[in-house]
């Protein structure tokens, strides 16, 4: 076998093999890259409530007239536990969540996160959760290095690395280096 198709055979078959990681760390890291405009792991839902029997009083409040307050305002959550934080605010937990409720005015907030599919996964194994998948990631990661290498040299001619590809390659090169000074020279 000569060097030229070990280096396709090789290319390829790596390709293969690490398709849907790609996919994973692929659509987790933009997930995660814009993790200031949305959390991509759980959907947060805030919901504005109004006791109509306001103002409560925090020594007439147990467990039992919880529930039928929960009962109330939110209907088909589930009560696990409630507190009061100070003398004016009951916190109820829930489920998936919480509910803050004013015990003078009755207005309260049900705050309820859910995991999001696929991308919650996806980003638990971004990640690095255990040992055996950091051994995984690190594979993979030697793996994509030997795909950059061995995808140089897969054409040959005007389009391959001894032509066009040796220009792309040279700007794929820049644009990090050129981003790191300009960091460091606190232009961003």
């Amino acid at each position: 076998m000569n060097l030229r198709k070990l280096n396709r055979n090789t290319h390829r078959d790596l390709g293969y093999i690490f398709f849907f990681i790609s996919i994973i760390y692929g659509l987790s890291g933009i997930a995660l890259n814009h993790i200031d405009d949305w959390n991509p792991s759980y959907v947060i839902k805030n919901t504005e409530v109004n006791i109509k029997a306001a103002p409560l009083k925090k020594d007439n409040l147990n467990r039992t007239s919880v529930i039928s307050l929960l009962e109330d305002i939110a209907p088909g959550e589930k009560y696990k536990n409630h507190y009061f934080p100070n003398d004016n605010t009951l916190k109820v937990f829930i489920k998936d969540g919480n509910i803050n409720v004013n015990l003078e005015t009755g207005q309260g907030n049900i705050e309820t996160s859910k995991r999001r599919p696929v991308f919650h996964q996806f980003n638990y194994l971004h990640y690095n959760p255990r040992k055996w998948w950091t051994i995984i990631s690190d594979i993979y990661a030697v793996s994509l290095m030997l795909l950059a290498i061995t995808g140089l040299f897969i054409l040959r001619g005007k389009n391959g690395i001894t032509g066009r590809g040796a220009w792309l390659t040279g700007l794929g090169i820049i644009i990090p280096i050129i981003y790191l000074l300009l960091y460091y020279w606190k232009v961003f």
